[in-house]
């Protein structure tokens, strides 16, 4: 662990103050200064990218890149509220943008048209934080990689039908106010020994720590003692996030309802091969899963959306400790399971 002590000018404009008043008053000062001057990157303007979008927005980053090089469809309009019916054939980040402005004037938010997987290396280096939606396993795995080595803070999620996952991969500072050391001698009694906070000061003590990357998470070695050891407290939707993005690596797109019959063999076949890859039983997960991953649901974009975006702003104001690192949700049960793998 690392310490360190740093103090902030608390200056913030009337008109902002006012704007993050609510805000300012739940997490502090300081906190939605560093959230004023965050740039972040969020690829994927589907409908759980559209809540992300809007919970950033609505925090106060600075600035915020919509990156998306696909058409609005008719599936698209129902899942995503930042794109009108009327969009449909154009971008869906430019068609997102006139509404994610709308909703915070005092942020800056930008349309990117481009493929995410075209972009150099340079491109991602610009933000304090990279949220990846409806991404390829190898290309989260690349954008973390690097980032990682700059300390730039990543993010992934997805849903599938009713089922949804986040992931962190960040170093991070948390801070705590300064602790000051009781006055007096030793016999002025018990109360004396106690540490006091000084109310007045705004000096805070940080502690730093760092999350496994995504590559570590993912590529877990089931065969290990240790692994096995860990296996009753790994929720299955771990496994099937295995299928579903060898799915997406495959077909180069998600299960689509059109496709019912032909995507639920593959994806039952693709379940056998991936959970004998990891070498566990195939009896882990059950096949019941296929018919409830197709399609992003709008109430599921909205928890997960939810739980993503408050991720990515507990990291980038540093008050509180975002999950480390798995978030899984199942709309079935409507209930969320947070996980941690890796070293770190």
């Amino acid at each position: 662990m690392i310490d360190m002590i740093e103090k902030e000018d608390p200056v913030i404009s009337e008109e902002e103050a006012a704007q993050y008043d609510r805000q300012i008053r739940l997490w502090g000062l300081d906190a939605q200064k560093r959230l004023r001057g965050s740039r972040v990157l969020l690829a994927g303007l589907g409908g759980l990218g559209a809540e992300v979008a809007k919970n950033l927005i609505l925090a106060g980053v600075k600035a915020l890149t919509l990156l998306d090089h696909e058409q609005v469809t008719e599936e698209s309009c129902r899942a995503q509220f930042l794109v009108p019916v009327t969009a449909q054939g154009q971008n869906r980040a430019q068609a997102s943008l006139e509404r994610g402005q709308n909703l915070n004037p005092m942020v800056e938010v930008h349309a990117d048209p481009d493929r995410i997987e075209d972009k150099p290396d340079d491109f991602f280096l610009q933000f304090d934080a990279v949220c990846l939606t409806g991404c390829s396993r190898d290309l989260m795995v690349r954008v973390d990689q690097l980032c990682s080595k700059h300390n730039i803070k990543v993010f992934c999620g997805d849903v599938y039908g009713y089922y949804g996952y986040t992931f962190s991969s960040l170093s991070l500072f948390r801070e705590k106010l300064k602790v000051v050391k009781p006055t007096g001698n030793s016999n002025d009694g018990p109360e004396a020994k106690k540490a006091k906070v000084d109310p007045n000061e705004t000096t805070m003590v940080k502690k730093m720590a760092s999350f496994c990357t995504l590559k570590e998470a993912l590529e877990v070695d089931w065969s290990t003692e240790k692994a096995k050891a860990g296996m009753k407290r790994t929720p299955v939707d771990y496994f099937m996030l295995h299928v579903l993005l060898k799915f997406r690596t495959d077909k180069g797109r998600d299960p689509d309802p059109q496709s019912f019959p032909e995507d639920s063999e593959l994806l039952r076949q693709i379940r056998d091969d991936v959970l004998e890859a990891l070498a566990v039983s195939s009896d882990l997960l059950n096949e019941d899963f296929i018919s409830y991953c197709f399609s992003e649901m709008s109430p599921v974009c909205a928890v997960v959306g939810g739980v993503l975006g408050q991720e990515v702003v507990k990291a980038l104001s540093q008050r509180d400790a975002p999950h480390r690192n798995f978030f899984f949700f199942d709309g079935r049960k409507g209930n969320g399971v947070v996980d941690y793998f890796g070293p770190n």
